[in-house]
Formats: structure tokens, C-alpha cells, sequence
């Protein structure tokens, strides 16, 4: 019998409560061994509450006190870069949750450092996992609805700001807002579901934050690629609306796709056909079998039963949030 997965989590906030640790659970063969936290009263609480033996305030001192095999980034946007380059000092593998880094530039130091290590570094890109997303991809990669011509998504979500308040809401410690935080998994998807083509140029629009070093809280972005392809995405944290609304939409040469709600169709014969899967349904909601299936993928990846996504896609990723901040604030197109 193999030893256990030995892990340690930084950050105990909403993530790590209601998504990691209960993911965790559901795992055999893993041991979640510390949680590390600045308020160390919220990590003794939640280490107990969930059964994790240590609590500690710092990284170093977890990463010095633990024997680990692996290190899950929960922390705040600005100190996701020094975390996992602690991690991967330590020998660790890493899955940092969304974004990777604040910019290109430190998404790039990252990749390298990872290589030279040779360790699993995985991002939270948790909307890849989520079973309707899933579907689509199969109709995609199976050819069945010819190329994929646009994607248009958007994510709206209502937070008020009592709840926002702190480094969420401040430019140097999340890197961004509502753009940042919802676009970026937009575009990700998007260049995942085309095909990973090169993007090219971005024109984007952002609301002007009414503070300085604050971030914008709504915005919309156009991203063309080499391909032809194009990314259209509109976001907000100020949605005012029966509840939080995301989904995604694709145009290909022969059908057309939409996730949440999913549906397929495609041409046969002249005639547009429903092909949406039936059955598909599942007790788990999405946000829980993402997880799940994210976590899954990480722990095979380390076990050297499957692939790690490619880093480089976080790297090509973040040129696309610099161009889109760049496009915005220049109030012109920007080239990548």
C-alpha cells in the first residue's frame, strides 16, 4: 500500500471551505497535514473543523515544520508568484488557484522555474472540469461541429461592496477586478475550447474606478486570433438580476454549442438538429463535480497517469489580460 499524498494549504478563505477541503474528502490516499493562514485563530478553527492535525500563520514556518508532497495556493492574487516559487524551493508540487500571477512577465518566471524543477504546477482553471463544458469540448475535439468560430461569454455576479472590502478591492494586492477575476476564465475557456490558437489583438472597455489603485468592476474585451477565431466576454460584479448568471455560447462551421444551459446542435442533412445529450445530469452540481474533477486530474498528474495542463498556455493567458488592461486604458486596440 502507498503512502499518502502528504498536503498543505495556504489561505483559509471561502475556496478552500467550500470547495477544497470538502473535495478532499472524497479522496482516498491524501492527507491534508497543515493550513496556513495570517489570522491563525480562522486556521486552527477550520484545521479542526475539517480534521487537519497543524495550523500556522506563515508559509515558511508550514513549509518548515511539514513534511509535504504537495502545496494548494489559496492566498491572495499578489503573493500567488512567491508561493509557488517557495513551494517549488521546497520541492512541492503546486495547485495555485486562478490567476497564476499578476502579470505575463511573473507567469513566465514561474514556467521556468517550474521546468527547472521538474514539478506539477496546476492552475484552478476549475471552469475546464465542469461536466457541461466537458461535453462541448468531446463535440469539439471530435470534429462534429467544424471549426469553432467565436466564443462569447460573459459572467455576471452580484457582490456587494461590505463584502469586497479589503485586498479584493485594491489594484496592487488582486492585480484586477471584475476582468481579472471572471474574464480571465472567459478567455481561458474560450482559447481552450478553440484550440489554443494565437491571439492577436484585443480592443477592450472597463469602467473607470472611482478610486485611485481601485479596481474596475464591470468590462467587456474582444479578442481576435491568428486563426480568425474571436473571444467576445462581458463581466461584472455588479449584476442586478435573479441570482449570479454565467455561460458561454459557441458559433462553429457546422453547429453551434452553449454551456449553462448545455445544449448542441448541428446541421444534418440541411436541417439544424437538436444533439444535447440526455441524461446528463448528475446530484452533484457543477461547482462541486469541477472540483472534483480538477482535483482528480492534479493527483494522476503527480502520480504520472496523466498530463498537466501546458504553463505555457497561463503565459499566453496573461499577455491577453495585459492587452486587455493596455487596450483599456489607451482606449485603442491592442497587439499581442
Amino acid at each position: 500500500m502507498s503512502d499518502p499524498l502528504r498536503l498543505g494549504i495556504i489561505g483559509g478563505g471561502a475556496v478552500t471551505q467550500v470547495a477544497h477541503l470538502p473535495a478532499l474528502k472524497k479522496f482516498r490516499g491524501v492527507e491534508v497535514r497543515a493550513i496556513a493562514d495570517t489570522d491563525l485563530p480562522k486556521a486552527r478553527a477550520l484545521a479542526d473543523r475539517f480534521g487537519v492535525p497543524d495550523a500556522f500563520d506563515d508559509i515558511e514556518d508550514l513549509i518548515q515544520h511539514e513534511e509535504l508532497d504537495a502545496l494548494v495556493i489559496c492566498s491572495p492574487n499578489h503573493l500567488h508568484e512567491s508561493h509557488i516559487l517557495a513551494a517549488l524551493s521546497a520541492d512541492l508540487h503546486v495547485l495555485v488557484e486562478k490567476p497564476m500571477t499578476l502579470t505575463a512577465a511573473s507567469a513566465a518566471r514561474v514556467l521556468r522555474a517550474a521546468e527547472k524543477r521538474d514539478k506539477v504546477v496546476m492552475v484552478g482553471m476549475t471552469h475546464r472540469y465542469r461536466p457541461d463544458v466537458q461535453i462541448v469540448r468531446g463535440f469539439v475535439q471530435s470534429g462534429e461541429l467544424g471549426a469553432v468560430e467565436s466564443v462569447r461569454g460573459s459572467w455576471h455576479a452580484f457582490r456587494p461592496s461590505r463584502g469586497q472590502l479589503g485586498w479584493r478591492q485594491r489594484r496592487d494586492l488582486a492585480g484586477g477586478g471584475a476582468m481579472l477575476d471572471l474574464g480571465l476564465a472567459i478567455v481561458d475557456l474560450g482559447l481552450w475550447l478553440i484550440g489554443s490558437p494565437e491571439p492577436a489583438r484585443v480592443s477592450a472597455c472597463l469602467d473607470r474606478a472611482e478610486r485611485e489603485r481601485a479596481v474596475e468592476q464591470s468590462g467587456s474585451a474582444f479578442v481576435v486570433c491568428e486563426n480568425g477565431a474571436s473571444i467576445f466576454v462581458d463581466v461584472t460584479w455588479h449584476h442586478i438580476g435573479a441570482g449570479e448568471r454565467f455561460g458561454c455560447g459557441l458559433r462553429c462551421a457546422r453547429g453551434t454549442a452553449a454551456i449553462n444551459p448545455l445544449k448542441v446542435w448541428k446541421e444534418l442533412h440541411g436541417v439544424a438538429t437538436d444533439v444535447s445529450p440526455t441524461g446528463a445530469g448528475s446530484r452533484e452540481n457543477a461547482f462541486a463535480a469541477a472540483y472534483r474533477a480538477q482535483w482528480a486530474h492534479f493527483l494522476a498528474a503527480i502520480a504520472g497517469e496523466a498530463k498537466a495542463p501546458d504553463l505555457a498556455e497561463q503565459v499566453r493567458l496573461h499577455k491577453v489580460l495585459d492587452a486587455i488592461y493596455k487596450s483599456a486604458e489607451d482606449g485603442r486596440d491592442a497587439t499581442l
